[in-house]
């Protein structure tokens, strides 16, 4: 079984930064992309960055500029630097992988179990 766990979250203020973290661990053979989505109250959850295998790279519109997404494939780890902050990125963090497990063929979607970012005004 392969785990996600999530570190980095807090309250911070405006125009403040915070640094995510999401580490993969378990029998895992290889990763190939890794993402954070948010979900904020009463919101769906929405993609936030997105980064392959190879080092391609995605946000969304409400993020680019602000947040840089990258990954560190020797440690299975995924990282969000999140740069001024506005109260409309209060959410609910979570980061997924599409992960092989050794001894299955294909690859899984695995979720972290979240970490809450708070911008306060």
């Amino acid at each position: 079984q392969v785990q996600l766990v999530e570190s980095g979250g807090g309250l911070v203020q405006a125009r403040g930064s915070l640094r995510l973290s999401c580490v993969a661990s378990g029998n895992i053979v290889s990763i190939n992309d890794m993402s954070w989505y948010r979900q904020a109250p009463g919101k769906t959850r929405v993609l936030v960055a997105a980064v392959t295998s190879g080092g391609s790279l995605r946000y969304g519109d409400s993020v680019e500029g602000r947040f840089t997404i990258s990954r560190d494939n020797a440690k299975n780890t995924v990282y969000l630097q999140m740069n001024s902050l506005k109260p409309e990125d209060t959410a609910v963090y979570y980061c997924n992988a599409a992960a092989q497990e050794r001894g299955i063929n294909y690859y899984l979607l695995y979720w972290g179990q979240g970490t809450q970012v708070t911008v306060s005004s």
